[in-house]
């Protein structure tokens, strides 16, 4: 029966092109019902690929055994071969009365009510936000268990998790060939591979994925991997005294080059150089390389080199791929270090229940949306970024409620005393100011709105201005009998005074 086969899956193609216009053709409530869409028309066209490739090999019939199906229809009696297929019809369902018929009318088609992608709640996390922000957290706490490295706070860390060269990282380049190192790199490239995997579906990830190992295959044979560079590794083989400038003794466990052979050997028995050789042992870095990088154990370590620069690409690769996320992430961990417990928790039960009601009865009136998108907003706060009213505390510690109106600007009203200030080195207030004619010393007026108080304030600091001019143009110079040079108020008095 291969070509009820064929049939089936040509009307299972069409089917699964229906369901993918009809997806396409909803347009999502909210960043949940999206995803939702976006993963189920990724299953959909996983489907139609695969049924595309069976489909394929059907039709090339490497076995003949459509051919021989063809044949024995057109030449042999159809209604016998009619009857025997319904035989076999009949007696499979004979065999298996509870085999349920495959609809595939129904099998692609939304029914009303219907709950849509339940396991994008199980997908993310609860700091992913449904897929707007990245969960670093755990990778975080990685880091700082590393050895040798900086104590940085979570945001900080959002800012240089993909850079791996000095200053921003801290860890030497013998101390990442570690076990402990290799696993932190790669469980966070791990984790946002799975991140774009889970927020882009219908994109083609396999070009990107295949981009980025193209994209380190040439720059590892240009040699050209930032902190990977072959040089760096040939200078450190050739042994201590050629590190540095390669003029004095280089200390491979405090990174510093003495010129001295004698400071060298004090400097071996201080606490400083004991407590770094210490720290060097503990991270698993002997100070010993390949004694030649052609050799066995040369090729070895460089190949260790090139598994860990590989991931550290990737990780800078994905990171500039979801530099959008990356900044969000960063102002909302920022949003809500400003929070109290009391907020984090009412924002996190809302975010619960708009989830628990999100796959709910979608059947309902126009009339009933419209309730639930409405904002109960009674005090007119302003909206944050997720479109609610912000708390009515931060309301009112920034004075959002009092307005300071400003005449140069055009009589625009500022809301709150943040945003009066800030706007006197705005370019709005800048060039009003510009219209009036002033056009200097600008920070002077500040504090003032009116249009008549900063034209008097500009003509009087041009009056005092032109008056200094002419002060300094009018000095008039005396001299005594004794050649002695003095300005004429001061000769005048001397002269009052009987002294000249």
């Amino acid at each position: 029966m291969i070509l009820e086969e064929q049939r089936f899956i040509h009307e299972d193609l069409e089917r699964l092109e229906q369901a993918v216009a009809d997806r396409v053709a909803d347009e999502p409530r909210n960043i949940r019902d999206r995803l939702a869409r976006d993963h189920e028309v990724s299953q959909f066209l996983a489907r139609i690929d695969e049924q595309s490739k069976r489909l394929l090999e059907m039709y090339k019939d490497a076995d003949s055994a459509r051919e021989k199906e063809i044949q024995s229809i057109s030449t042999g009696d159809q209604f016998e071969q009619f009857y025997r297929q319904l035989d076999e019809i009949k007696d499979f369902h004979r065999r298996y009365p509870n085999e349920p018929v495959e609809n595939l009318e129904r099998a692609y088609k939304r029914r009303e009510g219907e709950s849509v992608g339940m396991d994008i709640d199980t997908m993310f996390t609860g700091e992913e936000g449904y897929g707007q922000f990245l969960d670093l957290t755990k990778a975080h706490e990685d880091y700082l268990n590393l050895p040798n490295v900086k104590r940085l706070t979570y945001v900080q860390y959002l800012d240089i998790f993909d850079a791996f060269t000095p200053p921003q990282f801290t860890i030497r380049r013998p101390n990442k060939l570690s076990d402990t190192y290799f696993k932190y790199v790669g469980e966070l490239a791990g984790y946002l591979e799975e991140f774009v995997k889970k927020v882009r579906p219908l994109q083609d990830l396999d070009k990107l994925f295949a981009s980025f190992d193209e994209e380190f295959e040439k720059q590892w044979a240009a040699n050209e991997v930032p902190g990977w560079t072959e040089e760096q590794a040939e200078t450190g083989a050739q042994g201590p005294k050629t590190e540095g400038s390669g003029e004095g003794i280089w200390c491979a466990d405090c990174e510093k080059e003495f010129k001295n052979e004698n400071v060298y050997k004090n400097h071996l028995t201080g606490k400083k150089h004991i407590r770094a050789a210490e720290a060097r042992k503990a991270a698993g870095d002997s100070g010993e390389k390949p004694a030649a990088t052609n050799g066995a154990g040369g090729v070895a370590y460089r190949l260790k080199e090139r598994a860990v620069a590989e991931r550290e690409h990737r990780v800078r690769s994905l990171a500039q791929a979801l530099d959008s996320e990356r900044q969000a992430t960063k102002i909302n961990v920022e949003r809500k270090q400003g929070m109290t417990e009391r907020e984090r928790q009412m924002e996190l039960e809302a975010l619960l229940a708009e989830s628990e009601n999100a796959g709910g009865d979608r059947a309902g009136d126009q009339s009933d949306e419209d309730d639930e998108d409405r904002i109960y907003n009674p005090l007119k706060l302003p909206l944050a970024w997720d479109g609610k009213p912000i708390p009515y505390w931060l309301y009112k510690l920034h004075g959002l409620g009092v307005e300071y109106p400003c005449e140069v600007c055009g009589n625009f009203v500022y809301m709150g005393r943040r945003a009066f200030d800030k706007h006197f080195s705005e370019a709005l207030h800048i060039f009003g100011l510009k219209c009036l004619g002033i056009t200097s010393n600008t920070n002077l007026f500040r504090e003032i709105t009116k249009i008549d108080d900063a034209i008097r304030l500009w003509e009087k600091l041009e009056h005092d201005r032109k008056k200094d001019k002419d002060n300094r143009d009018n000095v008039v110079q005396m001299e005594d009998a004794e050649g002695n040079v003095m300005p004429e108020r001061i000769y005048l008095d001397l002269q009052k005074q009987g002294i000249l």
